[in-house]
């Protein structure tokens, strides 16, 4: 019987910029340009003095199991995203992974988070932003 091997996710304050003008589309990643749909229609902002951050209200825990190879994996994963003015999670990709399964986990949970979205003086704006998920033995 393979044991499902979970993770705790632990912080969501990783800050990829400092500057607080829109960003340029042009840096979106455009293989996931179905994501970006709504992302794109709207300017995205990074965090900065001014900007409140976003909020989880609700997290999805990824699922990783270990499968035929049996190895335990344990480290982490940086994810990057846009949180819309809606709160959702759009452009989802890693920037620092371990193995090729575990990161796709960490992606799939997390374009399932929702979050309350940032705000600049005082109305739902997108920011994009970072996430660190940790794997560890439970």
């Amino acid at each position: 019987m393979l044991q499902l091997q979970r993770m705790r996710v632990l912080a969501l304050t990783l800050l990829l910029s400092a500057a607080s003008a829109p960003a340029n589309s042009a840096d979106r990643d455009k293989s996931e340009s179905s994501d970006a749909d709504h992302a794109s229609s709207e300017p995205v902002y990074e965090l900065a003095a001014g900007i409140t951050a976003p909020r989880v209200v609700r997290q999805v825990n990824p699922e990783y199991s270990p499968g035929s190879r049996g190895v335990r994996v344990v480290g982490t994963v940086m994810v990057a995203l846009v949180v819309t003015s809606e709160g959702s999670a759009k452009n989802v990709h890693v920037t620092r992974g371990l193995d090729k399964d575990v990161d796709q986990s960490a992606v799939d949970a997390v374009k399932q988070w929702r979050f309350a979205p940032a705000k600049k003086d005082g109305k739902p704006v997108a920011v994009r932003i970072a996430i660190e998920i940790q794997f560890r033995d439970l």
